[in-house]
């Protein structure tokens, strides 16, 4: 899956809403109240779906999965086989934003291309403690030992791909090497943004994965030093079941499709759900997407992490992406009104 950890927590700066939690409430709405849903990519949105079909177990899911071929009309799909679910935990909705890296890199290392991207070595086991990011820099503890992916020619970049957990690294020839998360160092992560901010170079709403990148490459040995303040350590396998051309893999093990597939808290949403986005902010956002991945940030029932895509471009539509707004969930039609309280039904 991508990352836990998204370039907006990088900079400690996630928020979760003023409200208090408090026990789910469910509405079921009708398809007129969502805003927008008349001129959404309704196919689009049911080639997602069915991607993830095979993976939705539970018989009311496969049934729908099943009438998915028969019913010509996608938009008429969802109105006849789901419901509109409001789903509310008391917190305010709040909208992310999270990307795959791609970064410039060789095969082989060379004067431009000197950062090795790791594979985990053997000794390395889960819930154990090895090295701390500054001693695998250091001390050579990784070198000659055939563990190298790769090579890239940006430190920072790198520190970057192991905090999203999974990238393309993009090669000379043009193709391209996928890398997913292959296991940490067992260090607990500690923010460089929140570090920043209490050393006085910026206030909390300065700060952002841009701006990190920049002071650290302004400021090379000091910015060395605050990566180091860090002490977890990601490392990678690479990812051959996915053509590099395609999204890279979520919780489900799928790929994701940019502005199509969304981050959840599974608590609420189900994987693999249809979810309605009305994203309000200075870009707003109405469309059908469905439910592909989690992330540790990612919790609530108004909480979601919108995947905008590969690269630097995305990666700052990412970054500033902060939004209000509201999440419906669309799901099958009597699990819907299973949910509401009996005196309602």
């Amino acid at each position: 899956m991508i990352a836990a950890l998204r370039a907006a927590l990088v900079a400690g700066l996630v928020m979760t809403g003023s409200a208090q939690a408090s026990e789910p409430t469910y509405k079921i709405l009708e398809f007129s109240d969502l805003e927008g849903w008349e001129r959404d990519d309704h196919l689009a949105a049911m080639r997602v779906f069915q991607s993830t079909c095979p993976d939705l177990d539970a018989p009311d899911w496969r049934a729908i999965c099943a009438a998915a071929p028969t019913i010509g009309n996608p938009k008429k799909f969802f109105e006849l086989l789901f419901r509109p679910v409001l789903i509310e935990d008391g917190k305010d909705m709040m909208f992310t934003g999270y990307f795959e890296p791609e970064l410039q890199g060789s095969r082989v290392p060379t004067a431009r291309y000197r950062f090795p991207v790791y594979a985990k070595p053997p000794e390395v086991r889960r819930g154990t403690q090895w090295l701390s990011r500054r001693e695998i820099e250091t001390t050579g503890a990784m070198v000659g030992r055939g563990l190298e992916i790769a090579w890239v020619d940006d430190s920072v970049e790198l520190f970057f791909l192991q905090i999203q957990g999974s990238g393309r690294i993009r090669l000379p020839d043009g193709s391209a090497i996928r890398v997913g998360y292959g296991g940490k160092n067992g260090h607990p992560y500690r923010s460089v943004g929140t570090e920043l901010v209490r050393r006085g170079t910026y206030s909390p709403h300065q700060v952002s994965a841009q701006v990190i990148q920049s002071w650290v490459k302004r400021n090379p040995i000091d910015g060395a030093e605050l990566l180091r303040h860090n002490p977890s350590y990601v490392f990678f396998r690479t990812v051959n079941q996915v053509p590099a051309h395609k999204g890279p893999l979520g919780a489900m093990n799928r790929s994701i499709t940019e502005l199509r597939s969304v981050a959840v808290d599974p608590a609420y949403t189900p994987l693999g759900a249809p979810v309605w986005i009305e994203k309000k902010g200075d870009n707003p956002m109405n469309r059908l997407m469905v439910a592909q991945d989690t992330g540790s940030a990612i919790k609530g029932a108004q909480r979601a992490d919108i995947f905008m895509g590969t690269g630097d471009e995305a990666g700052r539509k990412a970054g500033r992406l902060r939004d209000p707004g509201r999440m419906i969930v669309l799901l099958p039609i009597q699990r819907a009104y299973a949910l509401l309280p009996e005196a309602v039904m």
